[in-house]
């Protein structure tokens, strides 16, 4: 099963805009060294609403190869239009990756009978276990727990889904329409454990950009059956999540990156610097849990 944490990794870009591609290497290295259980590439902190589709490919090939297995990749393969998001997803299985992740379709806002014919034509068309990712506050559609279960059932391939709605409500009645070995990840680092308690097996973390460790530590911790160390670390982590968050992601959190000296600060238009005022509380939450 997967599980643990699985970072939604940036995309290191060079001042031209252009991928750098020994960076991201050296930031798997990093992740994987650090104790991440899980490499999501081409998902929203990497920027993929930015990349073009030959962009888009190159990532998931390279990170794929570069992993080699030692910990599962997750390739990001969603778009507004099923064609698109089909042959992305039928790429990630072409070069190797383990799951592909697969967002509701964003701006043209399908009914929930659109929302399951999007996702059965992906799965009935290609050989890739699938994530659904229901993230509302990004695409303005929200997939309902039934048909998730609808789908669940109806595509073997269909095997989890990663919510960040934060609707604890609407993630808990999920859990009880599916069976055990539904993958449910929690896309809301604030709710981490909350998410965690009603099944969650991992997490897809921006935090774990950051503080890799703590974020692996946190998830293996509870399920260990450790929860009072679960608990005291999703209260540590809380600061540090608020504070990635104060401006669009992933600004902050590529900023905090530039700042500990782990990449060089470039983001895509129409992503932008971070004001001077959250500049300085990013700085000072960096500087108070020693990262900077």
């Amino acid at each position: 099963m997967l599980k643990g944490s699985i970072v939604a990794l940036i995309t290191p870009f060079d001042s031209q805009g252009q991928i750098k591609d020994d960076k991201l290497k050296e930031l798997i290295d990093w992740h994987i060294d650090k104790g991440t259980d899980g490499i999501l590439v081409c998902g929203t902190t990497g920027e993929s609403a930015t990349l073009t589709h030959p962009e888009h490919r190159k990532i998931i090939e390279l990170a794929s190869s570069y992993v080699n297995k030692r910990v599962p990749v997750l390739a990001g393969c969603g778009s507004n239009s099923t064609q698109e998001a089909l042959e992305l997803a039928s790429y990630a299985a072409e070069v190797g990756a383990d799951y592909s992740l697969v967002i509701t379709p964003y701006y043209n806002k399908p009914t929930q009978e659109g929302l399951y014919q999007h996702f059965k034509k992906i799965a009935e068309s290609v050989n890739i276990p699938i994530i659904i990712y229901n993230v509302p506050s990004r695409t303005g559609s929200n997939i309902l727990p039934e048909t998730v279960a609808r789908l669940y059932k109806d595509c073997a391939n269909i095997v989890g889904i990663k919510e960040a709605s934060g609707a604890l409500d609407q993630i808990t009645k999920i859990m009880t329409l599916v069976d055990d070995k539904f993958l449910l990840l929690s896309g809301s680092d604030e709710v981490n454990l909350p998410i965690l308690s009603v099944g969650a097996s991992g997490v897809v973390s921006v935090v774990a950009n950051i503080a890799p460790k703590e974020t692996h530590d946190l998830v293996a911790s509870f399920l260990e059956g450790n929860l009072a160390e679960a608990r005291r670390l999703q209260l540590y982590l809380y600061e540090m999540i608020k504070t990635l968050f104060i401006e669009t992601n992933p600004i902050p959190v590529k900023t905090a990156l530039g700042l500990m000296g782990m990449i060089e600060l470039n983001m895509r238009l129409p992503l932008c610097k971070m004001s001077a005022v959250n500049l300085d509380k990013l700085k000072i939450m960096l500087e108070k849990y020693k990262l900077i």
